[in-house]
C-alpha cells in the first residue's frame, strides 16, 4: 500500500511539474535566417538562463510563418517583411509589433558576371538580368526574401507573374541555403539575406562560387521584427511569456547578445531596438 501511496504522489509531482514546464514553452514562428545562421541557437540558451522560459522554434518563410500566427499555432513571431507584417498588425492578428534588429540584402551571382550587374543599384541590376535573360533563381516560397524580390521586379518595371513563364527564371520552393546552393550549382544569380550568404560561405571547403556583386542599396535594407499574437483572437496564445521574449530581445541585454553573435568574425545582425 505504501508502494502505492508513493507511486501516486511521484505520478501527481511528474504531471503538475510538466504542466507548470509546459507554461514556460513558449512557440515562436520565424523566417529561415534566423535559424540557418544560427542566431536563435545562440540567443534561446541566453534567453531561458534570465527568464527560465524554453523558446521553441519553427522556421518558414515569412509568409507562411504569418499565416501560422493567423491561425493560432504560435505565440510569437520573428519575421521581416515590413508591409505584411503592418497589414497583419491592421487586421487585428498581432497585438504589439516591435523592431529589433537589422542586416541587408545581397544580388549574388557568378564571378564573371555574365549580366554584368557589378556595382549598379539594384532596380538596373535586375533590368539587366531580365535583358540579357540571365539565370536568375528565386526562392519563389513567399518568404521575406522573396517578398523583397517581388517588390523589386516592380520598382523595376517588370511584373513579377509574367517571370514565372521565363526559362531563365528558376524557383526552388526552398529556403535561403538550399536556394544559394542551387545557384551554385547552375551559375545563376539570386537575392539572398547577408547572413545566410555568410553562413552559406561557411560552410563550404572549396571557395565560393557565387560573389556579392549588388549591395548597399536603401531599398536592400532588411528589417526584422518581433510580434505577440492577439489573444482576443487565439485565446490559448502564452501573452505573458511573448511580452517577455519581446522585452528580453529589445533590451539592452538582447541587443548586446545580437551585436555579439558573429560567423567568420563577420557581423551577421544589427541591432536597433527603439
Amino acid at each position: 500500500m505504501r508502494k502505492f501511496s508513493l507511486f501516486l504522489f511521484l505520478l501527481c509531482v511528474f504531471l503538475v511539474s510538466s504542466v507548470w514546464a509546459g507554461d514556460k514553452v513558449l512557440h515562436m514562428a520565424t523566417t529561415t535566417s534566423t535559424d540557418n545562421t544560427g542566431l536563435l541557437d545562440y540567443l534561446a540558451p541566453l534567453f531561458k538562463k534570465d527568464t527560465g522560459i524554453e523558446l521553441q522554434w519553427i522556421a518558414v518563410g515569412t509568409g507562411k510563418a504569418l499565416r501560422m500566427g493567423q491561425n493560432c499555432d504560435v505565440d510569437i513571431l520573428m519575421v521581416h517583411a515590413p508591409p505584411a507584417e503592418k497589414k497583419f498588425m491592421a487586421k487585428g492578428y498581432g497585438i504589439d509589433r516591435r523592431e529589433f534588429m537589422y542586416n541587408d540584402f545581397i544580388v549574388v551571382g557568378p564571378k564573371d558576371d555574365p549580366a554584368h550587374i557589378k556595382g549598379l543599384p539594384v532596380t538596373d541590376a535586375f533590368k539587366k538580368i531580365a535583358q540579357k535573360k540571365a539565370l536568375f533563381v528565386s526562392r519563389g516560397d513567399d518568404s521575406g526574401t522573396n517578398k523583397k524580390e517581388k517588390l523589386i521586379w516592380k520598382k523595376a518595371g517588370i511584373d513579377p507573374k509574367s517571370l514565372e513563364k521565363e526559362p531563365w527564371y528558376l524557383q526552388t520552393g526552398q529556403g535561403m541555403l538550399a536556394t544559394l546552393r542551387i545557384a551554385a550549382e547552375k551559375r545563376g544569380y539570386t537575392l539572398t539575406d547577408r547572413g545566410t550568404f555568410i553562413k552559406y560561405e561557411a560552410s563550404l571547403k572549396t571557395k565560393p562560387v557565387l560573389s556579392i556583386l549588388v549591395e548597399g542599396d536603401p531599398l536592400l535594407k532588411n528589417q526584422y521584427s518581433v510580434i505577440i499574437i492577439n489573444p482576443e483572437r487565439c485565446p490559448n496564445v502564452k501573452v505573458d511569456l511573448a511580452k517577455k521574449l519581446a522585452d528580453w530581445i529589445t533590451s539592452s541585454r538582447g541587443q548586446e547578445a545580437i551585436s555579439n553573435f558573429r560567423l567568420m568574425g563577420k557581423k551577421l545582425f544589427i541591432p536597433n531596438a527603439k
